[in-house]
């Protein structure tokens, strides 16, 4: 197999053309619904940190014209490819650079909005034996505080982090918010109807004090496939906060 082949594919049911390296880590649903969370304007600046090949920003692109993005990747093909992608879609606000999440190279208070789905997994996990896909997934245990500390340093004021976790990391990354963040939203994600969600969207608004939510969450799939709610995600390209 060529190093670094990619697949071409689409996301949003056609709206956006995606590459990604064949091997290593794989987008799932959970960029695109983290990106439908994001309360983006046109015209603001949003950043993502661990951008991969840049689905994210790619979906929040086609959802909010004009608005402005950065993502930052560690692994410099994946940046490169990231770039690649957002240029063959057009989207001329979108960059990516390669850098570590936990160094910034962003002044304070830069970016309204912040966004990232971090690695999942500590160092007593066991790693894949893909190296890029056990980059993409293990990291040591202080790995979310380091990310999440740096994203509230470049978030301006008032402006929101929207994180895509595991569910047995809401408990860590609310206490790591709660010291500067209001408004602490949680939104499961369950499977199926009467299954316990696996992952979670978080989301936090810096030096607000806002109430903080618990939303009814969403069901992905049902006996037919897709639910209507998360299809008008995933494929209509649709927002949360719509």
């Amino acid at each position: 197999m060529v190093e670094n082949e990619t697949t071409e594919g689409h996301l949003l049911d056609g709206q956006v053309a995606y590459r990604q390296f064949r091997q290593g880590h794989r987008s799932g649903f959970e960029p695109v619904l983290m990106a439908a969370m994001v309360p983006a304007r046109a015209n603001d600046v949003v950043l993502e940190a661990g951008t991969g090949a840049g689905a994210a920003l790619l979906c929040l692109a086609a959802r909010v014209p004009d608005v402005r993005g950065i993502g930052v990747e560690r692994g410099a093909a994946l940046a490169r490819l990231a770039t690649e992608n957002f240029i063959a879609n057009g989207f001329s606000g979108l960059a990516a650079v390669n850098g570590d999440a936990t160094t910034l190279p962003f002044a304070p208070q830069t970016f309204q909005h912040v966004m990232a789905n971090p690695p999942w997994f500590g160092t007593h996990n066991t790693a894949s034996p893909d190296q890029a896909r056990a980059l993409a997934h293990h990291a040591p245990d202080s790995t979310l505080a380091g990310w999440v500390g740096e994203l509230l340093r470049v978030l301006r004021d008032k402006g929101s982090i929207t994180l895509a976790l595991p569910a047995f990391a809401y408990t860590e990354a609310t206490a790591l918010l709660r010291p500067c963040c209001g408004g602490i939203t949680l939104l499961p994600l369950w499977p199926r109807q009467g299954v316990k969600a696996k992952m979670i969207l978080i989301q936090a608004r810096k030096a607000s004090r806002a109430p903080n939510v618990l939303l009814p969450g969403l069901v992905l799939h049902d006996e037919t496939g897709l639910t209507p709610q998360a299809e008008r995600l995933l494929r209509n390209g649709k927002g949360l906060e719509a």
